[in-house]
This record gives structure tokens, sequence and C-alpha cells, in this order.
């Protein structure tokens, strides 16, 4: 599974692509969710870029969203801060996206 329930929410764990023409889901790559991002992985850009994409797709603030380990690595831990009674809703939409 590409996610799973921690104390401060959920964790994704994602292979990131820079560079790509747009930003996208790919699928599942092993254990983690795929994603490209049309950014350059420089100075934090595709970072940004994955925040920015993650917070739209499950309708959250940006700043519930961030990079927990990988932050120059393509393979990411992200952390989605959410209370205990929104995580199964969370959960819900995270298993549509694969």
């Amino acid at each position: 599974m590409w996610f799973k329930e921690i104390n401060e929410g959920l964790l994704l764990l994602i292979k990131v692509v820079p560079g790509a023409s747009r930003t996208e889901i790919v699928g599942l790559l092993g254990n983690r969710l795929k994603i490209k991002v049309a950014a350059p992985p420089e100075q934090g850009k595709a970072n940004a870029m994955l925040i920015s994409f993650l917070a739209e797709l499950l309708g959250l603030k940006k700043s519930n969203i961030s990079v927990k380990f990988g932050k120059s690595s393509p393979e990411k831990n992200i952390v989605v801060q959410v209370s205990k009674s929104e995580q199964k809703e969370l959960e819900k939409k995270l298993l549509t996206l694969a």
C-alpha cells in the first residue's frame, strides 16, 4: 500500500518524475504512487509543484502537506496532516488515485 496512517495523519509514498510536459498521476510503481510533475528538479520547484498538485487533488490546504523524507530524491515520503475523523474520507479519495 502506498499510504498509511501515522500520528500526524497520513504518510504517502511517492515516486516523482520531474521535468514532465504536464503534472499527472502515472500509477503505481511498486509500493509508491508515481507522479510526473511539470517542474524541474531544482531549488525545490518539483517539490512545490507536487505539494500544490496533491493539495488541489485532495481538497486540502498546501500547508497540510509536507515532504518528510526525500526532499532531494525522486522517492518521497509525504505527510498529509488531517484529523482522525478526516482520515477515512481521505483514504477513500486516495484509493481512487492509483
